[in-house]
């Protein structure tokens, strides 16, 4: 698999499949999962995201339609804190990626939305009605 932009991480691999940091089992290792499962290190290992709080592959509903975000990350509260769209590494980001996490936040309304390939972050912060793209993953509040 190819190097990302994010701490060095080694998972756990067998066959074609990769242990899941928080589902605790094996899933098929694809491009977007690898991606996945780099950003579960970060977010658990080096910014203090607590596992309990994480939803993988978050089903919702929208315009009638069932659609799963990646990783979803709730606040104490139990608001959504955090949504994260991970893309394979040779997916460009680009406008079709940045609709496709817009609507599922229409629903969802996080705090911090965030869209990368591994490669490439980009984050973005609600700040009243409004989000400000950021520089850095917010730390766990």
């Amino acid at each position: 698999m190819q190097k990302l932009n994010l701490p060095k991480f080694e998972p756990k691999l067998k066959d074609q499949e990769v242990f899941c940091l928080v589902r605790r089992k094996w899933v098929n290792l694809t491009s977007e999962e690898w991606v996945r499962q780099h950003f579960l290190n970060l977010m658990i290992n080096h910014l203090a995201y607590p596992k309990g709080m994480m939803r993988i592959e978050h089903s919702m509903t929208y315009f009638k339609n069932i659609r799963r975000s990646d990783i979803t990350i709730l606040s104490k509260h139990n608001d959504i804190f955090l949504l994260l769209e991970c893309k394979a590494p040779s997916i460009k980001i680009n406008q079709k990626v940045i609709n496709q996490i817009s609507e599922y936040n229409k629903v969802l309304k996080a705090q911090f939305i965030a869209i990368s390939n591994g490669i490439n972050h980009f984050i973005w912060e609600r700040k009243g009605s409004e989000y400000f793209q950021s520089k850095e993953f917010p730390i766990y509040k």
